[in-house]
């Protein structure tokens, strides 16, 4: 390295003053700057989070056409590893690159380089110059966040050259395409191409460069310098703003807990636009881990594409474009009342969540206490309350400065009156978010039972024209219904999809569909019985409009299937069992077709005029407990319960009459030994018991074993 000259005082990059200071025309010193990373060069560098390992610089002064000392510096990187194209291209090794100086050290002998040859060339303010932007903005300032580095002013302004070059130069090529090479060809500049130490033939053809230029027509050179944000501007966004979609990405795989701080340091270098991050939330009104990010221009934006699989942390971050119109639906707002609340420049803001419903303005700000004053008193605050004007429990507050928000977070999980409160970080865009969600519907809509009429008129019958879609994924939608049905979607009556909610308003991996016959029903349950939807099968069965009709106006669901009303087992009180109809036989006639025929019961104990199979007691009041009906698939999963024949051995223990009601055996194999009569006819709620006793459960195995040992496998009647 060249040893530093004698120091003269520091200075940075001023051009006011240097234009009041100094009566001669055009700009001031630049300093013509040169690095790469340990991977990707050129128009990729800094794309693949790799770290500076070398800089090149020479100072120029414009106005006498003087040049400084070429100066070179390794930078030693964590990652000692070089990229193929980093190898050949630089000639470095492993070995140099571990004894060079750390960047914080490389920057601070940069500076008084620098320093001292502006001086040496006349002084004054200076600038940086480079080829492109990728240098400052996806190598220097990202590097410098993850190591906590506080870069100088000097590096949050430069000039870009091949910007300055289509300046004069327009109908060559755009700037985005232009490299050092080109624009050296282009002007017909004679270059030394002996020169093989990399990074100083970069430096001194871009001088010349600049040198050509400066002999041209334009005086607009060097005049409006690129300007790297150094702190994010937070701000509302209206419906009524038109954002190009040219400037938005959307990130995924944010920690729940981040802030639009913590995304705007991830894009650090890159110029975001006030209120540009919008922070996305699910249907329950907590952050998803993605992001909406707007930018001031284009080029921004393809920079911030660069950045995908960054790491924020320990989690790597997924980039991707996004449209206009997606950030004002997440950002957008036309509440004046939000409007208000936002006007205020440079507050930070908090969500406090889980206030009691009763809490009014001077009860949070007592909780937060008066070490941590809210802006504004009471009109700092903002309160979430539902359409009718109930609250939600929700608050935001506002906050002069980032040591008043640490003050109030340290309140996270205080108790205010019975219950704790949480408080997180939150952004403008949330603001907005949370506003327009609760304005239009509440985030948790909770199921009554009775549910109120369907819109439309649900014809009664037991007729299986209807088919039950079960374990469906939860983020499945009516979309995705129709393409899992593919030919059979076109024979679905119309408004015959019903997704079934549970009692928290969410998805319960359930779905009916009405078909136009019960022909179409059963062949669509033929054709996608366990067939694939998103990495997870689905169960479709037959079903009747009468049964679907019972869940959709409040029927809930159990972790195994639809669960019985709360009434009594026929064994318990054979009294209240009276209400249900004898049926002849436990599998339909349409849905015995799902199954092999080996596995069903033989022809001659199936009724010839098979009966519907009444689940529920005939009063209609019995429909509006919160309970739903069973459908006829049993309550486990088809493939492990076998329907099987009478074994002859039990046949020929049986009493008489056991055998002469009309019924059937189902063997279960693989009953947990701790299994109890109550357990076994738990599952058979839903199902019409042929005894009034126990007899009709009859242990497999040694006869001496008594009921109370449990054995494993069970035949039941």
């Amino acid at each position: 390295m060249t040893p530093p000259p004698p120091q003269p005082p520091p200075s940075g990059p001023n051009p006011a003053a240097d234009s009041a200071a100094d009566p001669r025309p055009g700009p001031g010193p630049l300093v013509v700057l040169f690095g790469a990373t340990a991977g990707a060069l050129g128009q990729d560098l800094g794309s693949d989070e790799t770290d500076l390992i070398l800089l090149v610089w020479q100072v120029v002064e414009p106005r006498s056409r003087q040049v400084g000392t070429l100066h070179k510096s390794l930078v030693r990187a964590e990652a000692a590893a070089l990229s193929p194209q980093c190898r050949e291209a630089s000639g470095l090794s492993a070995d140099s690159l571990a004894r060079a100086e750390p960047l914080d050290k490389v920057l601070q002998q940069f500076s008084q380089l620098v320093s001292g040859d502006v001086a040496l060339l006349g002084g004054g303010p200076y600038m940086l110059c480079t080829d492109g932007q990728q240098l400052l903005r996806q190598v220097l300032h990202p590097e410098a966040s993850r190591k906590n580095l506080a870069l100088p002013d000097t590096f949050f302004s430069f000039y870009d050259l091949r910007r300055e070059f289509h300046v004069q130069h327009p109908s060559t090529r755009p700037a985005r395409d232009l490299t050092v090479a080109t624009m050296a060809q282009d002007l017909g500049l004679e270059t030394d191409a002996t020169e093989d130490d990399f990074g100083v033939w970069e430096v001194k053809t871009m001088v010349a460069v600049i040198l050509h230029l400066l002999d041209g027509p334009s005086g607009q050179l060097f005049s409006k310098p690129e300007v790297v944000k150094q702190k994010y501007e937070t701000g509302p966004c209206s419906k009524a703003d038109v954002v190009d979609s040219e400037t938005v990405v959307r990130a995924r795989g944010l920690p729940w807990q981040s802030s639009d701080q913590d995304v705007a340091r991830f894009f650090t270098g890159l110029n975001i636009a006030r209120g540009g991050v919008a922070l996305c939330l699910n249907a329950q009104g907590r952050r998803n881990g993605e992001a909406l990010i707007r930018f001031v221009d284009s080029e921004q934006r393809d920079l911030a594409l660069q950045r995908h699989k960054h790491h924020m942390g320990v989690r790597y971050i997924e980039v991707y474009k996004a449209t206009g119109e997606e950030f004002v639906k997440i950002a957008g707002g036309t509440s004046l009342e939000v409007a208000r609340f936002l006007s205020r420049e440079d507050q930070v803001i908090l969500r406090l969540r889980g206030l009691p419903f009763s809490a009014g303005p001077a009860d949070v700000l007592g909780f937060l206490g008066p070490e941590c004053p809210v802006t504004g008193g009471a009109d700092g605050l903002l309160f979430v309350r539902h359409p009718d004007g109930r609250p939600t429990g929700d608050a935001f507050a506002l906050f002069a400065c980032e040591e008043l928000a640490q003050a109030a977070l340290r309140r996270h999980k205080g108790t205010l009156g019975k219950r704790y409160i949480e408080l997180f970080r939150s952004t403008a865009a949330e603001v907005q978010q949370v506003l327009n969600r609760y304005a239009s519907s509440p985030l948790l809509p909770t199921l009554t039972a009775p549910l109120l009429p369907i819109p439309f008129p649900l014809a009664a019958g037991t007729g299986r024209d209807c088919v039950r879609l079960r374990g469906l994924p939860y983020t499945a939608t009516i979309e995705d219904i129709l393409s899992f049905l593919g030919e059979a979607a076109a024979d679905i009556r119309p408004h015959g999809v019903h997704m079934v909610l549970n009692q928290q308003g969410r998805p319960s991996g359930d779905a009916f569909i009405q078909m136009t016959s019960a022909e179409r029903a059963l062949a669509a349950a033929q054709r996608c019985h366990k067939k694939a939807m998103k990495e997870r099968y689905v169960e479709v069965v037959p079903c009747s409009t009468e049964e679907m009709s019972h869940v959709l106006m409040g029927g809930t669901l159990g972790r195994s299937g639809m669960s019985p009303p709360p009434c009594k087992l026929p064994c318990l009180s054979p009294p209240t069992y009276a209400t249900f109809q004898a049926t002849p036989t436990l599998i339909p006639t349409e849905t015995a077709a799902l199954y092999p025929s080996s596995a069903l019961l033989p022809a001659a104990r199936v009724s010839a005029a098979p009966t519907p199979v009444a689940y529920y007691p005939g009063p209609a009041t019995q429909l509006y407990m919160n309970y739903t009906a069973y459908y006829p698939s049993p309550p486990v999963s088809p493939t492990t319960v076998g329907y099987l024949t009478t074994p002859p051995a039990a046949l020929a223990s049986a009493p008489t009459s056991v055998l002469s009601q009309p019924g059937a055996l189902v063997r279960m194999q693989g009953v947990p030994y701790t299994a109890g009569m109550k357990d076994l006819l738990s599952i058979f709620q839903a199902y019409q018991l042929a005894p009034d006793d126990y007899t009709s459960l009859m242990p497999v195995g040694d006869p001496p074993r008594t009921v109370l040992q449990a054995p494993k496998e069970w035949v039941c009647l």
